[in-house]
């Protein structure tokens, strides 16, 4: 016990130089590790010298070779700069010579100006002498004048214009009127020798054109086809068109009737493509007929511009061109308005060449003097004023505009002559023989009276007058009228047509009210 308790101290003892040879051997290893980690640094940084040294060498170089091309393309662009300076001093001294030899001439000349300047001069001071001695003999006349005659010089020339101006005004006034006197006597007789003259030379021919047309069929089956089955394509084409076609015992033959000649150009080719194309339905019939009326406002263009070219005029709007030809189915009292307007500016032309006016300003009067009747269905107003505010928007000349609006009288012309001349030649063309038909004007009016009645009804889209005026064709809008209100439209209508119109026989009033829903499969 007593051994174990003196050596208690050496296991301590032995732990603790354990301990420290241990620290000592990591101590011993971190060394040897810090050197061989210093070794691997030393050779890194060598070799990152070597690598640097590498790269500066090669930067040099490239250095070098950009420097070289710099300074190449310097060198390129200082030979081409001195070149263009070569070439802009040759250029410069050329025109230093030219100058030189400019300014030589012009020193000449001036030397030249110089010597004429003075014997300018020269003349000027003789003039001057001369009218100094001019004046002193003319003042000393002046002195013995009124010493002579007991007058100052302001008394007599106040006493001889008094009497110059009395002399003046009894020459004046016998003057006057004795050209009011001639001009009184002559212009009667001069105005009746142009009117005759103009009426001479423009002597047109003046056909009223009937109300029917007569289109030949290949055969007598076709009427069959024309009509359908129940008449229901007859009954299409003529809601379609707006005219009435007769189909009788004569062979081979469809008259297609209507007072708008417009409507019966339609129809007519209408049906010719039809009869051409072999499919006679409904459906079809509403496609042709569309497609004409497109048709129609190419042909009226080209009637516009053949009046245009037949009277020789220059710078008509498009717009009007197209207005003008649709005078082609337009007529007043029988007469084709579109010949009546050509035969006015004629006429027109003839007078205004005969009194020195303007003939081209006096034509364009006369052709657009009616052109308000193409669009006076589709605008409230008198067809003159209407005709002047077309022409006005569409940039025709001032006096042009002011002769249409007052050649009925509808405002003042202002002095207007090719107004005056426009109201002449507007009457001479419509009323010499053959020029208008009585019969047919009132005709033409019953017709608009009645489709003017129909269409002043709410929810009518379109109204026809048909069977020669017996009958007029109203088609309303579906929406806006039911059945019933259609039932009763049509008794208002015939109520109204007797109470205004007066009229032989009966007149049949027809309300189409049609719903039609289309739809396609594909």
């Amino acid at each position: 016990m007593e051994e174990l308790t003196t050596n208690w101290w050496m296991p301590t003892v032995f732990a603790f130089l354990l301990m420290v040879l241990g620290f000592y051997t990591r101590a011993l290893f971190a060394r040897a590790h810090a050197h061989t980690i210093e070794k691997r640094a030393e050779l890194t940084l060598e070799q990152a010298k070597k690598d640097a040294e590498v790269i500066a060498r090669e930067a040099q170089i490239q250095a070098r070779d950009e420097v070289m091309r710099a300074r190449d393309a310097f060198e390129a662009e200082i030979r081409s700069r001195r070149q263009e300076l070569m070439a802009l001093e040759e250029r410069i001294a050329a025109r230093e010579g030219n100058l030189d030899r400019k300014l030589g001439v012009l020193d000449k000349k001036e030397q030249v100006l110089d010597e004429r300047m003075a014997e300018i001069e020269k003349a000027k001071e003789a003039v001057r002498t001369r009218e100094a001695q001019i004046q002193a003999v003319v003042d000393q006349e002046k002195v013995k004048l009124q010493e002579v005659a007991g007058l100052s010089h302001e008394e007599a020339r106040r006493i001889l214009l008094q009497k110059v101006d009395e002399e003046l005004r009894a020459e004046t006034g016998a003057m006057i009127r004795k050209y009011q006197e001639e001009a009184k006597a002559g212009a009667e007789k001069e105005a009746r020798e142009i009117i005759t003259t103009a009426i001479q030379r423009y002597a047109s021919e003046q056909v009223a054109e009937v109300t029917t047309s007569t289109l030949n069929l290949p055969n007598d089956e076709m009427k069959g086809r024309i009509i359908g089955r129940e008449g229901r394509n007859i009954r299409a084409l003529e809601a379609a068109t707006g005219v009435s076609f007769l189909i009788d015992d004569t062979p081979e033959v469809v008259v297609i009737s209507s007072f708008d000649p417009l409507r019966r150009e339609v129809a007519k080719v209408s049906l010719e493509r039809l009869m051409a194309d072999g499919r006679i339905h409904p459906a079809r019939i509403e496609e042709v007929v569309a497609k004409v009326r497109e048709e129609m406002d190419e042909v009226t263009r080209k009637a516009g511009e053949e009046a245009i070219f037949e009277l020789g005029l220059q710078g008509v709007a498009p717009e009007l061109v197209r207005t003008l030809g649709r005078l082609k189915f337009r007529h007043s009292f029988a007469q084709n308005v579109l010949r009546h307007s050509i035969e006015t500016a004629q006429l027109m032309g003839m007078m205004a060449a005969d009194l020195g006016l303007d003939p081209v300003v006096a034509k364009r009067v006369g052709l657009f003097h009616d052109i308000g009747k193409a669009i006076d269905h589709q605008v409230e107003g008198n067809h003159a004023i209407i005709g002047a505010d077309l022409l006005r928007k569409c940039g025709e000349a001032a006096v042009v505009v002011n002769a249409v609006a007052a050649h009925h009288g509808e405002v003042e012309a202002g002095g207007n002559t090719y107004a005056v001349l426009a109201t002449a030649a507007d009457a001479i063309s419509a009323s010499r023989p053959g020029a208008r038909s009585e019969t047919t004007a009132i005709y033409l009016k019953r017709l608009e009276k009645l489709e003017d009645i129909a269409s002043s009804f709410r929810g009518v889209e379109k109204s026809y007058a048909m069977q020669a005026g017996r009958e007029i064709r109203v088609i309303v809008e579906p929406g806006k009228i039911d059945d019933n209100e259609a039932m009763q439209m049509a008794r208002n209508i015939s109520k109204q047509i007797e109470q205004e119109m007066k009229y032989p026989g009966q007149i049949k009033v027809t309300v189409i009210r049609e719903m039609r829903c289309v739809e396609y499969a594909k």
